[in-house]
């Protein structure tokens, strides 16, 4: 009987097993990745290697990719590899994502003869692999948005409406974001379901009358609508969570071949015949972009280095041999980095393990690979050096894109825009002009020989000429035209590690800025403007973790000329950074553990720290009348205390230290208090009420300074005359 009875304990507990284990398998989240676009922005470089093993900050674009689905609780992944399928499949199977402690329960490598993503689509229907919802995206894609939130909202639309089919991600941006393509998506949806009613392509940049800006919409959704938002600010980050009918939709439609032209703007037109809806999830907290093009590249890669894909940074080491570790001023850097001391290395830099750099090198805003060999006297600036890349003395590169194994002579210059591609050889003292793309790559007819005039005497390489492809969803401005990332502005990001961006947009602390929704807003100087942007957020956090690791002053300042000089920034914008780092630091002071009265911290801060705020003002002295330096840097307190905890407190003391220190004279706090943009708003005069007996007592002090002048020249003049 014991027996029996523990036989039967033992099935029953097998099948419950078995129905557990078949639950969780239903409940596992599965995600598709393309890591071949079928699109050719990247060539000549995707002409031998797939886009998504690229380096981006030095780490291949596919593990950003992975990473994100890791992050967001995928267990079971299916990736089509496309176009150089086998290098794809080796790197997947030597990574991490392939070996016993990878996230992924399940990683399937597919391989097919697609040609579009909707082939692959139509092939992965065929398969009967997808059982539930699943996550689309493409292999070039870097986010550290957690997507449980759009997940969770997706599924419970889904039970309600069955016929809820995709959540789109679009990420909130500034149209003139320096992301956005020339071809800028236009979304419609309705705000009460979060539902995608039409979409649109249009010029963001139209080149001529003939494509100015309009849109075709059918008339039927003004009356069945009350209220429609009509979004351009819209960031397509091309994460979509789809229901298995999504992929029959696309076997029912053979024309269709790209994701959103065809699929997305099919859908929505066919919505009376098929039923089905599309909705929309809005992110304006977290980072998420795709690596589409040559502009993206820059513009995703300097995010990284800049920190705002936090945690995806350089520092992170995604790749487990990897040894990055952040230094001040946003520079990474490998072990086993040699170089001379002679050398400047600037900000926003990151550099890799073994590669040396020559006397007298200047390094900024520049990554550089493993095993490179930079020699004397060379002038990197923008640029990117893939592994193994060799570049002679006195050679320069200016954003410009150097690959793997490239050979580049002596006293060289290697103009904006250029693309090298891989084993490419350029002879001493070679100039490669804007916008060139040089390669080796054999042809469908078979090798072609390099050309002296283009490579030099020696070289080795060819020019190759771009053809754009039609079927890209987005830009297709040619790279000559525009260089690596030009005429894009402001970035409109933020994330928890960083503060908010918003108030950094302006030129004046004071003008608020305004997100625009016309389709037309003209762009331009926008790689200044980004690295204006950038140059607050970095000099407020050197300035700030120099204070507060008690560096000296001349340490402080030495670092902030360099970021100044690297982004070209102006007076004004030095004297914000260091204002707001200041205060950041006397808040933290009045702040446990410390806990300083506001006096005290005030007095700790500008004391120490004086030298640093006597060279950011330039009008001290009886030879100038106005004082703009010394008005600007009070304004600039006033408008960083406006909703801070004691701002007032902290104002009244600020005036008298720098008063005291004779940084800021008389006649400033005079012209500071007189300025209509000191009372332009409530919270500006609401925070100055303090001061004013200070200012006045100054005001009353000078004048009996005066009289008290005048009334000893009369006494002069007397004695004079008897």
């Amino acid at each position: 009987m014991g027996a029996k009875s523990k036989s039967g304990g033992g099935a029953a507990s097998k099948q419950q097993r078995s129905q557990s284990t078949e639950e969780e398998r239903e409940e596992a989240l599965q995600a598709v990745v393309l890591a071949d676009t079928f699109e050719t922005r990247f060539e000549p470089f995707t002409l031998e290697k797939p886009r998504c093993l690229l380096p981006l900050a030095n780490t291949p674009i596919i593990e950003y990719t992975l990473e994100f689905l890791a992050n967001a609780g995928v267990e079971e992944v299916f990736l089509y590899g496309g176009a150089h399928s086998d290098p794809v499949e080796k790197y997947i199977n030597a990574s991490k994502w392939k070996s016993p402690y990878s996230p992924f329960k399940s990683f399937i490598f597919l391989k097919s003869t697609s040609t579009s993503v909707g082939d692959v689509m139509r092939d992965l229907d065929g398969k009967h692999l997808i059982t539930r919802d699943f996550i689309t995206v493409s292999g070039d894609v870097v986010s550290n948005y957690p997507i449980e939130e759009a997940l969770a909202k997706h599924r419970a639309r889904r039970q309600t409406d069955k016929n809820a089919i995709m959540t789109m991600v679009l990420r909130e941006t500034n149209i003139s974001h320096r992301s956005n393509p020339s071809t800028a998506p236009v979304f419609f949806i309705d705000p009460t379901k979060d539902r995608c009613l039409h979409y649109e392509e249009i010029e963001s940049r139209p080149s001529s009358e003939s494509h100015s800006n309009h849109l075709t919409l059918d008339p039927d959704l003004l009356n069945d609508f009350g209220e429609i938002d009509i979004r351009s600010d819209l960031v397509d980050t091309y994460i979509d969570i789809c229901t298995p009918e999504v992929l029959g939709l696309w076997s029912d439609s053979f024309d269709y071949q790209t994701p959103r032209k065809q699929f997305l703007y099919g859908v929505l037109k066919d919505y009376e015949l098929n039923g089905k809806t599309i909705h929309t999830h809005i992110i304006n907290d977290h980072y998420a972009a795709r690596v589409q093009n040559l502009k993206t590249y820059d513009t995703v890669t300097k995010d990284a280095v800049s920190r705002y894909t936090y945690p995806l940074c350089p520092e992170t080491n995604l790749v487990p041999d990897h040894t990055y570790s952040l230094k001040r001023g946003n520079i990474y850097q490998e072990q086993g980095v040699l170089y001379a001391k002679s050398c400047i290395i600037g900000g926003k830099t990151v550099i890799g393990q073994a590669t040396s750099l020559g006397d007298h090198t200047t390094v900024q805003r520049t990554v550089i690979g493993r095993r490179c060999r930079i020699g004397k006297n060379v002038v990197l600036d923008g640029a990117y050096i893939w592994d193994d890349a060799v570049i002679g003395d006195g050679t320069e590169i200016r954003h410009a894109i150097v690959a793997e194994g490239v050979v580049v002579g002596e006293k060289c210059k290697i103009e904006n825009g250029a693309l090298l591609s891989y084993g490419v050889k350029i002879a001493n003292g070679t100039t490669i002009r804007e916008g060139m793309r040089i390669t080796r790559a054999e042809r469908e007819q078979g090798p072609i020989p390099s050309d002296p005039k283009v490579v030099g005497q020696g070289g080795e390489g060819y020019e190759f000429f771009h053809e754009e492809d039609e079927d890209d969803e987005s830009d297709v401005e040619s790279v000559a035209s525009s260089g690596l990332l030009y005429n894009m502005t402001n970035l409109s990001l933020s994330n928890d590690s960083i503060s908010t961006l918003s108030s950094e947009l302006s030129e004046d602390s004071f003008a608020q800025h305004s997100r625009s929704g016309s389709f037309g807003t003209s762009v331009s100087d926008g790689d200044e403007d980004d690295d204006r942007i950038h140059f607050h957020h970095d000099a407020v956090t050197s300035i700030y973790d120099g204070l507060r690791d008690g560096l000296t002053a001349d340490v402080v300042q030495l670092e902030l000329v360099g970021l100044r000089m690297s982004a070209n920034a102006s007076e004004h914008q030095v004297r914000r950074a260091v204002i707001t780092a200041f205060l950041k630091r006397v808040l933290q002071l009045m702040e446990p553990p410390s806990s300083l009265g506001a006096s005290e911290a005030v007095k700790q801060v500008l004391t120490k720290y004086k030298d640093i705020l006597e060279r950011i003002v330039f009008d001290r002295g009886e030879d100038h009348e106005s004082k703009p330096d010394q008005v600007d840097l009070l304004l600039l307190v006033q408008a960083e205390l406006v909703e801070k905890s004691k701002g007032e407190t902290v104002l009244l003391f600020m005036a008298k230290e720098l008063y005291d220190l004779e940084t800021v004279e008389e006649e400033a706090f005079e012209q500071w208090w007189a300025d209509e943009r000191a009372v332009a708003s409530e919270g500006l005069k609401r925070v100055r009420k303090q001061t004013e007996p200070f200012v006045e007592w100054l005001a009353s002090a000078d004048s009996e300074e005066e009289s008290e002048e005048e009334e000893s020249g009369e006494e002069e003049s007397e004695e004079d005359e008897e």
